[in-house]
């Protein structure tokens, strides 16, 4: 039993009831719902979680395609209807419950720009390629895949360093002692980055950016991320020291 009396199995996801007003967050353990859930969960939002089980294609079935038609996790339905795209999704959370906490600059605020452009490089340029050293094999052969992960494990390393040069002048929108959508974003990013490398996680040493490492600090010790490790199984230091998740229910692969 998922919340709010969201029934989920293994085939199929069914609704206890139907209210248009309630947010619902698609998610599976460890994916990019989870950084959703960090951003609901730091403005103090209701929600039902519903399980995508991964380990029977959920997110190609049917019903998951008329929410996201490309196959996608997560999905948010919302009043407005579904938005897909996590960083889509955490700018609309941001704006929309601007009045429970500041998880991106106001519109107008003068440093609105660069957070938005940051939101945007992790969406746009360092999500993309951690994907190709998680899932690689399904986009390139299998001969050049090893050669694919050790390329863009340096090119990773290179956008981190300059992630880490520009950390302090995010004016507080990374790293601060109330959370931003930055963090929200970044933080489990950092953490597959330890985890889910198809060719090995040799390449990463987090000490290599004490920026980011001490944004990943402060945000263990929040709320939000209690309640993500409890519903994902994280271990009690997912950011900082990850291990494979153990979650009650779905499948992180």
């Amino acid at each position: 039993m998922t919340r709010a009396g969201v029934v989920a199995s293994k085939t199929a996801i069914r609704f206890s009831r139907k209210d248009p007003m309630t947010l619902r967050l698609h998610c599976a353990p460890d994916n990019a719902s989870l950084c959703v859930r960090l951003a609901l969960e730091e403005l103090g939002l209701s929600y039902d979680a519903v399980l995508v089980d991964r380990r029977v294609r959920a997110q190609q079935a049917p019903a998951y395609l008329a929410l996201n038609p490309h196959g996608m996790i997560p999905v948010l339905e919302t009043p407005e209807g579904p938005i897909f795209e996590t960083a889509a999704i955490l700018l609309w959370l941001s704006d929309r419950h601007r009045d429970r906490a500041a998880l991106m600059p106001a519109p107008g605020a003068p440093e609105r720009g660069m957070t938005l452009a940051w939101l945007f490089w992790l969406s746009n340029t360092l999500h993309p390629a951690l994907r190709m050293l998680f899932y690689g094999g399904e986009h390139i052969a299998p001969e050049m895949v090893f050669a694919l992960h050790e390329r863009t494990a340096q090119r990773t390393i290179a956008m981190l360093d300059r992630l880490e040069a520009a950390a302090p002048g995010l004016g507080g929108w990374l790293g601060a002692a109330q959370p931003s959508a930055l963090d929200c974003y970044l933080a489990p990013m950092l953490r597959w980055c330890a985890l889910y490398p198809e060719s090995g996680t040799g390449w990463f040493d987090l000490g290599r950016w004490p920026e980011l490492r001490g944004a990943l600090d402060r945000f263990e010790t929040r709320a939000s991320v209690e309640a993500a490790i409890r519903a994902e199984g994280l271990g009690s230091h997912p950011f900082t020291a990850p291990r494979p998740p153990q979650p009650p229910e779905g499948s992180a692969r």
